[in-house]
């Protein structure tokens, strides 16, 4: 057995000396994860790996929002939202995001995580069914191993799968679970025509607008909003507010019987901190920026579409996307690192996903569409990633 012996003890601990044999299989499958600090002025290097598809993170508005909100209601929420936690901030961002996204009425949480933890959690009892996407966030994965009831998976992107999942289950609930914009490939779920087969049988629909809000829909209403399905008693919408919205947090949106449920029986919203004040505050001054300047949305899905043309006249093999993420397939993990390590020696930060991570168990680089990009950038983006994969 492994053992580790205290630096200042010398004492040994067999506790967690397994640790020591996870590290060197992690090390050998090239799997290591590390944590790397970006400054606050990241001069030369122009990011494409993080979610702030609009470009709103640094926006003046969006920062006086943050500013504000910390000035009046302090640094942190103070407790959870039942308790301290909730301030009229929050309760006019609810209803807010519910207005514009199209649902009766929202929840918000600390994290996007946090909201589909207990969105799939409080609507999937002992005796319900879920049905999950192949391709689902973690979170939504992770909100199925935790609820009650049973979960199977369907393939990706499958209605006539879901049919016959939902065919064969007995009584008792049912829902689907899905991402609307899947984050590895920037796909769209056939929502319109899984929200039909899940009325055939009654189910519920859970969908996770992560990667929608803000980039699709009328104005970036987001996914549901597209398609028709906001608003609908059988539908319900999980989202962050730190992507398109520049901040930090999450919401679950969906019929008012729904969200006052959530209230009383989600663990994740009774037993956790609230969001804070400044993150609270600038999430609502993006919304309201977003309200008023609806082309951001559309200047989104340009750029997506512009990067995923110059791409693959490069010959490279992309993605086309349908929001604002861009999948361009790598030949290996191995060949992936060394690919986005020579994408930011070159000044361009760009997303590394590789297996365990997707679970089709190809590499890819993950390139952001933002809405503030610039044709330049976006050429120069296109000029780094080509000279990079053929060294």
């Amino acid at each position: 057995m492994s053992t580790n012996r205290h630096p200042l003890t010398g004492a040994y601990s067999a506790a967690f000396g397994w640790l020591d044999e996870q590290a060197r299989l992690r090390a050998e499958a090239g799997l290591v994860r590390t944590l790397r600090p970006r400054s606050a002025d990241p001069e030369g290097l122009l990011d494409l790996a993080g979610n702030d598809y609009l470009g709103l993170t640094r926006h003046p508005e969006v920062v006086e929002g943050a500013a504000v909100a910390a000035r009046r209601w302090g640094g942190g929420a103070t407790g959870s939202r039942l308790v301290t936690g909730s301030t009229e901030l929050h309760a006019e961002l609810e209803r807010e995001l519910a207005a514009f996204c199209g649902f009766e009425a929202a929840l918000v949480f600390s994290s996007g995580y946090a909201a589909n933890l207990a969105a799939v959690t409080a609507l999937a009892p002992h005796g319900s069914l879920i049905v999950s996407d192949a391709g689902n966030h973690a979170s939504l994965i992770d909100g199925c191993r935790l609820a009650r009831g049973t979960t199977q998976v369907v393939p990706h992107a499958d209605p006539d799968a879901v049919r016959k999942t939902l065919d064969a289950h007995g009584t008792g609930p049912a829902v689907l679970v899905s991402d609307s914009v899947f984050s590895v490939d920037g796909d769209m779920a056939p929502l319109a025509e899984q929200a039909a087969v899940c009325r055939e049988f009654g189910a519920g629909l859970i969908v996770d607008d992560a990667h929608g809000l803000g980039v699709l829909g009328d104005g970036g209403r987001g996914a549901p909003h597209a398609v028709g399905l906001a608003g609908a008693d059988d539908v319900v919408a999980t989202l962050t507010l730190s992507k398109s919205l520049g901040s930090q947090g999450g919401a679950v949106l969906g019929p008012a019987g729904v969200i006052e449920h959530l209230v009383n029986a989600a663990r994740t919203f009774i037993f956790d901190t609230g969001l804070a004040p400044a993150a609270a505050g600038a999430a609502l001054a993006a919304l309201r920026l977003l309200r008023r300047e609806p082309a951001r949305a559309v200047r989104a899905r340009e750029v997506a579409a512009e990067l995923h043309r110059r791409l693959t006249a490069e010959g490279l093999s992309a993605v086309r996307p349908d929001a604002a993420v861009v999948s361009v397939r790598a030949p290996s993990p191995e060949r992936a690192v060394r690919w986005a390590a020579d994408c930011r020696a070159a000044g361009l930060a760009v997303g590394c996903f590789r297996p365990p991570s997707v679970p089709d168990g190809i590499s890819r680089l993950r390139l952001t569409a933002r809405a503030d990009l610039t044709d330049a950038q976006i050429a120069g983006a296109v000029r780094v990633i080509s000279r990079s994969a053929h060294r």
